[in-house]
């Protein structure tokens, strides 16, 4: 999407993958992903996350509380802006409601084959204006058929994820079937924590100079 020169725009978040700015276009506001702030050797991974996430947003277009893919070329993703805060910002504390709409969002995402893969992080679920969930950050979202092993099994993961927030915001509401959710980990699961989980902080932390925040990547 093209942006003129005197368009305004704001700084939302910046870290090794890029910028994400809230820009004012013509038929109002778009939050787009820039990918030309990447360090060079950091370029390859960030557009295979970016051109993820635009595949993901394409395959959902239409749902409602998640973001609408606008442009992707490849430099920068565009999609439509969210107005809410973050989990961590506005926490859903003893919301009821909120982990029962939360939950039904998911399933919407997961019949239309997408599974987030990302939502332990509070940062990639909003709080809109009106009080509902909404899903951001689909880098590391996977498509595929909704009733194949294994896209169950991340389905599953999404939902243990969400009911983990809840646990910490609505403890009292967990129902004994969420407990047993809970309290069941997958091989998936397990093996991030024995392999991935470690590669991963080294990465982030060493590497990258990410401290534990939220998900935020890097403080300024």
């Amino acid at each position: 999407m093209p942006v003129s020169n005197d368009a305004q725009t704001h700084a939302l978040k910046a870290d090794s993958f890029g910028r994400i700015l809230l820009v004012q276009g013509p038929e109002g506001p778009f939050v787009r992903r820039d990918l030309r702030a990447t360090p060079l050797w950091l370029r390859l991974p960030a557009w295979w996350l970016a051109r993820r996430e635009a595949r993901a947003l394409k395959h959902i277009h239409g749902m409602a509380d998640v973001p609408q893919l606008l442009d992707w070329n490849g430099r920068h993703l565009d999609r439509s802006f969210m107005a809410g805060d973050a989990m961590y910002q506005r926490p859903p504390r003893g919301d009821v409601a909120w982990f029962r709409a939360a939950r039904r969002l998911l399933q919407q995402l997961h019949r239309r084959g997408v599974a987030h893969n990302d939502l332990a992080k509070e940062a990639n679920w909003l709080v809109t204006e009106d009080g509902r969930p909404a899903l951001i950050d689909f880098q590391l979202a996977v498509i595929g058929d909704p009733r194949s092993r294994w896209m169950r099994l991340l389905a599953r993961e999404d939902l243990r994820h969400l009911l983990k927030h809840k646990r910490m915001y609505c403890r009292e509401s967990l129902t004994p079937v969420e407990k047993r959710v809970l309290k069941r980990t997958s091989w998936v699961r397990d093996l991030w924590f024995a392999t991935g989980k470690p590669v991963y902080r080294f990465v982030t932390r060493r590497i990258l100079h990410w401290e534990d925040n939220e998900g935020q990547g890097p403080k300024p």
